[in-house]
């Protein structure tokens, strides 16, 4: 039995993954129903996608959001650069897609139920016991449950990870986020799949046009972390009147599309953990943002936890007694994670952006190419059928 803490995104992902590989999985969930959705969208990259294809969850997620093919970056001038394509064109079943967060945990947690994972909801993590054998999980309501490993995928405020290692908080990252929805203002040059990125002078900013005529965007600004009284309470007409400000300067659509939103605009906090956090015990593992939260400057967080989902799964399957498979796991994924970790402070904390290159090769800060440089290497260890190297290079 392997206990699942958590039942977002990394939690189903990781009980979809060890389902396939033969073992018996329950997932512990602590809000009462499928969570909280902050309002929030996400791009799952070319990885990601992949990831899914792995676990037989490609086709229930592609049933939601829609492709993204392409992205272009537009400098505070409205100067922009040259469209490039985002994925393989000719792999069009795992290209790029944008999905709301609370749609992409829906998809998910059907495909666990589909599968007859059990799913136990109101089960808060209070303390984790490991024993040679096994490991323990009381919670809040004084329950207990026992497996052979327990997976922590229970997010930034982990509590699995407060058991590895008490001193290892998320952190602000020196940018709030916001998120917003509007079908009043489809900017006139927005193209259908396409990401546009828009280096302003006070704050980054994205939008994605939906099939149904919606604006999807985000923007990212550089100060003072929101109060929690502010994220619980401001309206989105106050969030709204605070970003004007920041974008309307730049000849960009951005303040038009901040303008026309009216009801669905939410504000949070950038958080990361720092990179030299514990992430296992003997019997117990972090995935997930749970273990290496970024920024979201990369835009790579969903789909490193399903990354991880996949690699944990085949490194417990391939276990042989000679090596922990927990080790194994993060001997192959914490380079990976901390090489985004180290690309996501390197976005979020740059300054004003130089003025973006007209000719085919991609400005060397540009989100294309760091998207790229994570997306396409190291396949093979998500592929399900290919064992994972061991530590000699051999599998």
């Amino acid at each position: 039995m392997i206990l699942v803490i958590g039942g977002g995104v990394a939690g189903s992902a990781a009980a979809l993954a060890l389902h396939k590989a033969g073992f018996e999985v329950t997932v512990h969930e602590a809000h009462p129903e499928s969570g909280a959705d902050i309002g929030a969208f996400l791009t799952l990259a070319s990885n990601g996608m992949h990831a899914l294809a792995q676990i037989g969850a490609l086709d229930a997620v592609n049933r939601v959001g829609f492709p993204v093919t392409a992205m272009r970056a537009l400098d505070a001038d409205g100067e922009r650069a040259p469209a490039v394509p985002l994925g393989h064109p000719e792999r069009t079943r795992t290209r790029y897609r944008c999905v709301r967060r609370a749609d992409l945990g829906a998809a998910l947690q059907g495909e666990v139920r589909a599968r007859g994972i059990p799913v136990r909801h109101a089960a808060r993590l209070a303390t984790v016991t490991e024993e040679p054998d096994g490991v323990t999980a009381v919670f809040a309501d004084g329950s207990r449950a026992y497996g052979d490993y327990l997976v922590g995928a229970d997010g930034l405020r982990s509590a699995t990870r407060a058991t590895l290692d008490p001193e290892a908080r998320p952190r602000y990252a020196g940018q709030c986020v916001y998120y917003g929805y509007t079908d009043r203002a489809a900017p006139p040059d927005a193209e259908q799949e396409t990401l546009t990125m828009v280096r302003g002078s006070r704050a980054d900013f994205g939008y994605l046009l939906s099939p149904g005529g919606e604006t999807y965007w985000f923007a990212r600004v550089r100060g003072p972390a929101a109060t929690r009284e502010e994220i619980a309470g401001n309206a989105p007409g106050e969030w709204r009147e605070r970003l004007l400000p920041l974008v309307a300067l730049d000849r960009t659509p951005a303040a038009d599309i901040v303008a026309s939103t009216t009801r669905e605009l939410k504000v949070t906090n950038a958080l990361h953990l720092a990179p030299a956090i514990r992430w296992r015990g003997r019997r117990t593992v972090l995935i997930g943002d749970a273990a290496h939260a970024a920024s979201p400057a990369t835009g790579q967080g969903a789909s490193m936890a399903l990354e991880d989902a996949v690699v944990l799964a085949k490194a417990l399957r391939e276990a042989d007694g000679s090596t922990s498979p927990l080790g194994h796991y993060e001997r192959h994924r914490r380079p990976r994670v901390e090489r985004n970790i180290a690309m996501s402070h390197m976005r979020t904390a740059s300054g004003p952006p130089e003025r973006l290159t007209t000719g085919r090769t991609p400005h060397p800060q540009s989100p294309q190419r760091l998207l790229s440089q994570l997306d396409d290497e190291l396949r093979h260890l998500l592929d399900w059928h290919t064992p994972l190297p061991r530590a000699n290079g051999t599998p």
